[in-house]
């Protein structure tokens, strides 16, 4: 077998995390190497320089593995990071970067704006969240408003084990899914209990079938 290449070996060790855990590399100055999960995305391209601020700097300046929470100010939405240096003859090359997606716990309601006002809605109650006209629209039983939350920001406070990713511009909440047709090559539609139709895209299309297990 012929020898794997830098790239290709991290290629096969990012797709063995790809639905949960982003993978990056730097050297001291810049990020060479960056690989997105589904769950989590920095927007990170290669070239790009590592920001103070970062698990990446952290690792860096401290010359030691760091692991910790970053907040939304460094990279517009929150993460747990975890990075490791790496020396060559007793130098300092750079890190090894993982990326994970933070989650919030405590809250059960989501506060939408409605044209009378706010009305908070048990996430149960919550049939899929929708971006239209730049807005995020939230879907319920009854009752449709917006939040100005992004998806992605969405992702980081939903209950796992009630919503999921389908589409980039939709979140459903599989309690409410009452039937999944396939569309075309690799995507679906999903059926909600409303009546109404959600597609599945096909970059969605193999981790949504992993997490509803069919």
């Amino acid at each position: 077998m012929e020898k794997l290449t830098e790239k290709e070996l991290l290629d096969v060790l990012g797709e063995l995390f790809s639905d949960e855990i982003s993978i990056g590399v730097t050297d001291n100055e810049k990020y060479i190497y960056y690989r997105p999960s589904k769950r989590v995305d920095l927007k990170i391209r290669v070239g790009d320089p590592v920001k103070e601020g970062t698990i990446a700097h952290k690792a860096l300046s401290s010359g030691q593995k760091e692991s910790e929470f970053i907040d939304r100010q460094v990279f517009g939405i929150p993460y747990h990071g975890m990075a490791v240096p790496f020396h060559k003859d007793g130098e300092l090359q750079g890190t090894v970067l993982a990326v994970y997606p933070t989650y919030t716990e405590g809250k059960s309601v989501v506060t939408i704006r409605t044209e009378d006002g706010w009305k908070p809605v048990p996430f149960s109650d919550v049939k899929y969240f929708e971006v239209k006209d730049r807005k995020t629209q939230v879907v319920t039983e009854g009752l449709t408003g917006t939040h100005k939350n992004t998806l992605q920001e969405f992702e980081y406070v939903l209950p796992r084990d009630m919503f999921v990713r389908c589409h980039r511009s939709f979140i459903v909440n599989v309690h409410h899914i009452r039937e999944i047709f396939p569309d075309s090559h690799s995507t679906f539609l999903l059926e909600m209990d409303n009546g109404d139709r959600v597609p599945v895209s096909q970059s969605y299309s193999s981790y949504f079938r992993k997490i509803l297990g069919y």
